[in-house]
């Protein structure tokens, strides 16, 4: 399973999902890439949906299609209402029902 964290440095939520991820590495065996996404261009070529993105063998289970590509700092829903990160439950059941399928 490949797991990638795309990023931009100058939003902090990154760094909540780089530990949740740290966490659940360890409990289902993957590493974690993480890819920091320095321009527009390359957000654009990227489709970066905003920092952070969570891609999953190269699919990003959080995808929003009618979010836009860009630099910005991403919202995620989660059950406590609007996070700058999934919680550790979504990202771990997105990663099980990855690796399941």
């Amino acid at each position: 399973m490949r797991v990638e964290l795309l990023y931009f440095d100058d939003c902090p939520n990154w760094r909540v999902t780089d530990g949740l991820l740290a966490t659940l590495s360890e409990e289902l065996g993957f590493v974690v890439e993480r890819r920091e996404v320095r321009s527009l261009e390359e957000a654009q070529e990227l489709d970066f949906r905003g920092s952070p993105t969570i891609r999953i063998d190269g699919a990003d289970p959080f995808a929003d299609p009618s979010g836009s590509v860009g630099m910005s700092c991403r919202i995620y829903a989660t059950p406590e209402g609007l996070a700058g990160s999934p919680t550790l439950d979504q990202l771990r059941a997105a990663l099980v029902g990855t690796r399941g399928a």
